[in-house]
């Protein structure tokens, strides 16, 4: 699995597929035959590229809207916009909380978010949430049992 196995699941976790990269992470850091800050950085860069397609699927989604195989209604969309208008680009920082995380960087591409400060407000979020699974794991494999 190593690091390739890392960034395809963090990549794809972070798009719209039902994909799970936390236990990817975990399972290397306890095998002990990983670097620390090469898994973090792996996990962050593909998760945050994984974001990335989303957002630039958001920024294109509406030209598709028209179609009936569409899967979002013009209602759903509406409420999406009005919440991301309400609450902004800090909702990004929510980018890696699982089930809500992914369909808020795709709304981030419809409502036209700058790339630059979509790319630094899901990086932070996306290392942070990385950085203390890792430091969780750490510690409970430190505890004798």
């Amino acid at each position: 699995m190593g690091y390739l196995g890392l960034f395809v699941a963090a990549f794809g976790a972070a798009t719209l597929l039902p994909l799970q990269s936390e236990a990817v992470l975990v399972g290397l850091l306890l095998s002990g035959d990983y670097h620390l800050w090469l898994l973090l950085g792996v996990a962050t860069l593909g998760n945050v590229l994984g974001s990335l397609v989303n957002w630039w699927l958001g920024r294109w989604v509406e030209h598709f809207k028209a179609r009936r195989w569409f899967p979002v209604s013009d209602k759903q969309l509406h409420k999406a916009r009005n919440h991301y208008a309400r609450w902004g680009h800090w909702t990004l920082l929510l980018s890696w909380v699982p089930i809500i995380g992914d369909p808020l960087t795709l709304v981030a591409g419809v409502m036209r978010e700058p790339l630059c400060r979509f790319l630094l407000l899901v990086t932070l979020a996306k290392s942070l949430r990385y950085g203390v699974l890792a430091a969780l794991t750490l510690q409970w494999a430190l505890i004798p049992t």
